[in-house]
């Protein structure tokens, strides 16, 4: 790939652009000439869209030249998780369930992404209809992590990370519904964004949980996932110049959050704080009985309107589903109407609660995930292990689910764990701006 485009920011790549040093064309060309040879493209991409791409690059270039970019990005190519829709292109969100299923309009969000000149290269594969943090997909395939070749690379943005992680995208887009936006990029050293639900339409976008669902991108800075926020919206990005901590109110969430939290992951978030504290924040140890008893919730919320989504489509063809897939879905069906109404109406009381005890913090802290990567082989021959890091994977992201929050996943000092930053539903343009200061002290 020409120089080092394949380590460069896409707003590092914008810029270049708009100097007109880099040509847009050139480096689309430059990631699909990556993406073909590199040898792990199968495990990564589900399929690529290189007329499309070379299109978008042209259009982009000619913008270039008589001064007309839309934006930072226009012209930057980025990866899109596979249960986007592209008009004539399959989006199948990594199930057999859905093989062939060929849309004929882009997903609103791509619509908007690319009318702000992104270009668009290609789907990439996740956790079978986004059911699993873990990015665990025996039915099409299992993307690498960065860190450990024999480790799962997190779910279900799994192949959206990896197409970063690996220098095949500066950046991907993709869903998070429990934590797979932030499992994956914390597991491969990256930036992900969980968006407020219901901030970014959801219409042609394979859904799991619609009340649940939300889209974000991945990324390698905060900058980047800032101007790829404002790309999907069609608005201008979050202003993170003159950001830092001082006099920052961060609170570190005790309750559930660091429950079994492993060695590394703690030794990461433990180093994390003491950076941010050292950059000024003030950061206070906080419990919230609210956390736990929503938590017990989960079951209900996430599986029964999961299964009620996909009963019908599964039950015809259950067989080809991987196991521990339909064994989720189809545990929603225990659930009665009544007990999922009850649980709603509980939540957005716990919501309520938490509203109030953080009220008077910038932020929350948590670590992105008490574990590392598990091993991809055991998963598949280890029932009890598969159980018990599948629970462990999404748990501290579930929590910014539940409360309805945006939250925001940085690297940390050890490979493969991230600190969390959770805010306020709708405070994303202040969680950046808080990210950005925090980026910049842990590095």
């Amino acid at each position: 790939m020409a120089g080092t485009w394949a380590n460069m920011t896409a707003v590092e790549l914008g810029r270049e652009i708009d100097k007109g040093r880099i040509h847009p064309v050139e480096l689309t060309e430059a990631f699909l000439d990556a993406i073909e040879t590199h040898p792990l493209t199968s495990r990564i991409y589900a399929r690529t869209t290189e007329t499309r791409a070379r299109g978008e690059a042209m259009a982009a270039a000619a913008r270039a030249k008589a001064g007309l970019r839309k934006g930072l990005l226009d012209g930057v190519p980025i990866s899109w998780k596979d249960l986007f829709d592209t008009a004539g292109v399959a989006t199948e969100a990594g199930s057999a369930l859905l093989k062939h299923r060929t849309p004929s309009r882009d997903a609103a969000v791509l619509q908007t992404a690319t009318l702000q000149g992104l270009v668009c290269l290609g789907k990439t594969h996740m956790s079978e209809l986004a059911f699993s943090g873990l990015g665990l997909n025996p039915v099409t395939a299992t993307p690498p992590c960065l860190n450990d070749d024999r480790a799962v690379p997190g779910g279900s943005s799994s192949g959206a990370a990896a197409s970063v992680a690996f220098g095949l995208a500066p950046a991907a887009i993709g869903s998070d519904t429990g934590g797979s936006v932030r499992i994956p990029a914390a597991w491969n050293d990256l930036v992900g964004l969980k968006t407020t639900a219901g901030s970014l339409p959801l219409s042609g976008t394979v859904p799991l949980c619609e009340t649940f669902d939300t889209i974000g991108p991945l990324a390698h800075s905060v900058e980047d996932c800032a101007h790829l926020l404002a790309a999907l919206h069609g608005t201008r990005a979050a202003d993170l110049t003159g950001t830092d901590l001082s006099g920052a109110r961060l609170a570190l969430l005790e309750t559930v959050a660091l429950d079994d939290l492993r060695d590394r992951p703690a030794k990461g978030f433990d180093d994390a704080i003491a950076r941010l504290e050292r950059a000024g924040a003030q950061v206070t140890r906080i419990t919230a009985p609210e956390v736990a008893e929503a938590m017990g919730l989960a079951a209900i919320l996430f599986t029964a309107e999961a299964y009620g989504i996909w009963r019908d489509t599964i039950e015809k063809a259950p067989e080809k589903m991987f196991p521990r897939i339909l064994e989720r879905f189809r545990s929603g069906g225990g659930f009665t109407a009544a007990d999922y109404v009850a649980a709603w109406r509980r939540l957005t009381g716990l919501r309520a609660t938490w509203a109030e005890r953080t009220a008077l913090f910038d932020a929350v802290l948590v670590p992105t995930s008490p574990i590392l990567p598990p091993d991809a082989n055991r998963l598949m021959t280890d029932d009890a292990y598969y159980v018990t890091e599948n629970l462990l994977a999404l748990r501290n992201t579930r929590i910014g689910n539940l409360m309805g929050l945006c939250a925001l996943t940085l690297p940390t000092s050890q490979p493969s764990c991230g600190i969390s930053l959770m805010a306020g539903p709708g405070q994303e343009a202040r969680l950046l701006r808080l990210g950005q200061a925090a980026e910049q002290a842990l590095r």
